[in-house]
């Protein structure tokens, strides 16, 4: 069962490529929606938003302790900025919000990401974060320019972009690779 956090944002299109993979999503709005999952995805949308979310329905401390625990989550775009030091502290990185600029200066590229098969990804970047400063734990696998876009640190991976929207469900199963290595 891989949860999608669901407070706002896509989360209708992960779940949508989860499913198209042979995984079973699950929306996440409360902290009991976190029970016996084997991954979490936090999704793009606005980074505000979700904070103020989060907050009110008390995830903040809930979804902290499953990454401790080592469940794999992957988060992109504003995802990544939640799981920032600023925001959730769990990834010991510093990200830029709206990095590459406004609504109007969104674009799509093809990007190497470490670790993934196949070639580039067709990443879809709108309103996107970058990396601007990170630890020494940080695994930067992909970047734009000199900007890191693509990171890894233990069981969380974050990406400023929007594979969801690609249609790649490389991240996706990557993500389900680390829950069948951890089981």
């Amino acid at each position: 069962m891989v949860g999608v956090l669901a407070l706002q944002g896509d989360f209708e299109a992960h779940a949508k490529l989860l499913r198209a993979i042979g995984a079973e999503p699950r929306e996440v709005r409360v902290p009991a929606d976190l029970d016996d999952l084997d991954a979490l995805i936090i999704p793009g949308g606005e980074s505000t938003v979700m904070t103020l979310g989060i907050e009110r329905e008390g995830l903040a401390e809930p979804l902290r302790e499953l990454v401790r625990a080592g469940t794999p989550v992957l988060g992109t775009c504003a995802g990544m900025i939640m799981l920032d030091r600023e925001h959730l502290g769990v990834l010991d990185v510093s990200t830029q919000r709206n990095a590459f600029g406004r609504q109007v200066r969104s674009f799509e590229a093809d990007i190497d990401v470490d670790g993934i098969e196949g070639g580039p990804m067709h990443a879809v970047f709108i309103r996107a974060p970058w990396v601007s400063e990170h630890g020494p734990d940080v695994e930067v696998l992909g970047r734009v320019g000199e900007h890191p876009v693509a990171i890894r640190q233990g069981n969380v991976l974050a990406v400023s972009f929007h594979p969801e929207l690609s249609g790649d469900s490389r991240l996706h199963e990557l993500l389900l690779a680390a829950v069948a290595r951890g089981r």
